[in-house]
């Protein structure tokens, strides 16, 4: 391993990058203090309160931090107990909540009784699925027709190949394959178990696009086109659906 000093130095001066300390110290949480102090370093900043937590730093780093110094505390409140009566929940929970605004869960919690003076929210998940829907470039419309009908026609296909890539994603179909000039926007529609799934169907939809590309004259632009909308309020999500969809009611 090498010295403290010398490796926060080495990062000041660019010869180490931040991605790279691990490779440099004993272990994660070893790396995660050394980024640390080069932060207070060259922002001359004590971050103490970064410094204490009890997760593990190094599951964390395998998939939901990149570069990690430490955590910060947010308060967490409680309220409830909410009344549900659902397929999957069906009784009284209490429900906690991170927050840093005032009256936010005293809010809630006024919301709550209300929906228990009512006899509780009747709540169904009618819909549960994610989508990716890449951009495909060709040379004229006529050829755009004729990979939507590809596509149409080699479903199994391209399935096969997208389901290689995951033991939790389900490719259950293609729609719509929208067509606009010479762009193709299909929309790849997975189930995918308990994960929000959203980069296991981008990658099982790049696996079934070397397919497609292997045997069409379609040029891949992105893998997140129009159709997608991801992150964004669209009608196309509003009518078909994008994550799961919940319908919930309560006569008050």
């Amino acid at each position: 391993m090498a010295d403290e000093k010398e490796l926060i130095n080495r990062i000041a001066d660019g010869q180490v990058k931040l991605h790279q300390v691990e490779k440099f110290t004993d272990d994660v949480d070893e790396a995660v203090t050394i980024r640390r102090k080069f932060v207070e370093k060259v922002s001359n900043t004590e971050l103490k309160h970064l410094s204490k937590y009890s997760l593990s730093m190094e599951e964390a780093l395998k998939r939901n931090i990149e570069n990690p110094i430490g955590t910060v505390q947010i308060p967490v409140g409680i309220a409830g107990p909410l009344v549900i009566h659902g397929e999957h929940a069906d009784g009284e929970y209490y429900v906690p909540i991170a927050t840093s605004e005032g009256a936010l869960i005293a809010s809630i919690n006024r919301g709550f009784s209300a929906i228990r003076a009512g006899g509780g929210a009747s709540a169904r998940i009618i819909d549960d699925k994610m989508t990716r829907a890449p951009v495909i470039k060709t040379a004229s419309v006529s050829e755009s027709l004729k990979i939507k009908t590809w596509i149409q026609n080699n479903f199994s296909k391209l399935k096969e190949a997208a389901e290689s890539t995951t033991r939790h994603g389900k490719l259950v179909k293609i729609d719509p394959v929208v067509v606009v000039g010479k762009y193709v926007y299909p929309r790849f529609v997975y189930t995918t178990g308990d994960s929000m799934g959203m980069n296991m169907v981008t990658i099982a939809t790049e696996t079934a696009l070397n397919v497609l590309m292997e045997e069409t004259s379609g040029h891949i632009i992105s893998l997140s086109g129009n159709v997608d909308v991801d992150k964004k309020p669209a009608a196309m999500n509003l009518i078909e659906g994008r994550g799961k969809t919940i319908r919930a009611e309560i006569l008050l």
